[in-house]
């Protein structure tokens, strides 16, 4: 036994897509912040703007998912495409105070929001 727990996120309602980019150079511990940066800001929009999503998302495990893309204009293009599904996303812009250079976008957190119009935009990505 590995220790590990495998969740079917099909199982879940409601959940959170963090979109990561594979081309910069950012170490684990870097992306583990803006991923977290993405979730918290994700997060808080929804809650704020679409509670009818977040209470229930939080009721029920608060499913993340993380995938990832390989360049800044996938990023914005995801962007773009949640926001015209009226979905909650906020782009996460680095400081540039450790890696890399200040306004540098990293990730993108959309969501929560049902899982089916998540699944839209988000269900081809690549796991990261």
């Amino acid at each position: 036994m590995t220790g590990r727990t495998t969740v079917d996120s099909s199982a879940f309602e409601y959940k959170l897509v963090i979109v990561l980019r594979t081309d910069i150079k950012m170490s684990k511990g870097k992306m583990a912040a803006q991923a977290g940066h993405a979730a918290v800001s994700a997060s808080e929009y929804a809650r704020k703007n679409r509670p009818e999503w977040w209470n229930p998302w939080i009721m029920e495990g608060q499913c993340k998912i993380a995938v990832k893309v390989k360049s800044e204009q996938e990023i914005l293009e995801l962007e773009r495409k949640a926001r015209n599904a009226k979905l909650p996303a906020v782009l996460i812009v680095d400081r540039g105070l450790t890696e890399i250079p200040p306004n540098t976008i990293t990730c993108l957190g959309i969501g929560p929001a049902p899982a089916n119009k998540m699944d839209a935009i988000t269900g081809k990505l690549s796991l990261l």
